[in-house]
């Protein structure tokens, strides 16, 4: 049995998995996280309440510097709600490193999550959408954006997403982890 120890997770993101009640990492966890803290591509599936947040977002949170102001990390999601959930996932996860992490989805102010765009998150979660609406008006820019995550793609392109989220990608450098 694998610990989060062993995957090589940084002390002040174990401290935040031991906070928050995390014992032993989930089989998508254990397979995940090592080839994402290795710089490979991944493409994981599991059940849902399996981990899949966790297991990409910690070598995520791992490699974001908080001391770099730019967008570092861009994690899409297809629903709000997805969205919020991610969000605090990921919040909790990195707080102890003081990454700072914002939502931007439709059906809330955008002037708000201008604001917040405007005080230096490394992580921006958000949804295709609402994403797309911040770049055209040249408010979320993704030139230093190295890690891309594209959270239940399926339902993205079932959504009808695809062509968006391919101009998304576009606009992050090519050398992204995704």
């Amino acid at each position: 049995m694998t610990t989060f120890a062993e995957l090589g997770l940084s002390t002040s993101l174990l401290e935040a998995l031991t906070h928050l009640g995390y014992e032993q990492p989930t089989p998508i966890q254990e397979q995940t996280i090592p080839a994402l803290r290795e710089g490979r591509d991944v493409i994981g599936q599991a059940q849902t309440g399996t981990g899949k947040t966790a297991a990409f977002g910690l070598p995520l949170l791992d490699f974001v510097d908080p001391g770099d102001e730019d967008i570092q990390a861009l994690v899409l999601t297809p629903t709000r709600e997805l969205c919020i959930q991610v969000t605090q996932a990921l919040r909790a996860y990195g707080e102890r490193r003081g990454i700072k992490v914002t939502a931007v989805f439709g059906g809330a102010p955008i002037r708000t999550q201008v604001s917040q765009l405007k005080e230096g998150p490394q992580v921006v979660v958000g949804t295709v959408g609402r994403v797309m609406d911040l770049m055209n008006r040249h408010e979320l820019v993704l030139s230093s954006a190295r890690y891309v995550v594209l959270d239940e793609a399926d339902e993205m392109l079932d959504l009808g997403f695809l062509e968006d989220v391919e101009t998304i990608l576009s606009r992050a450098p090519s050398g992204r982890q995704t």
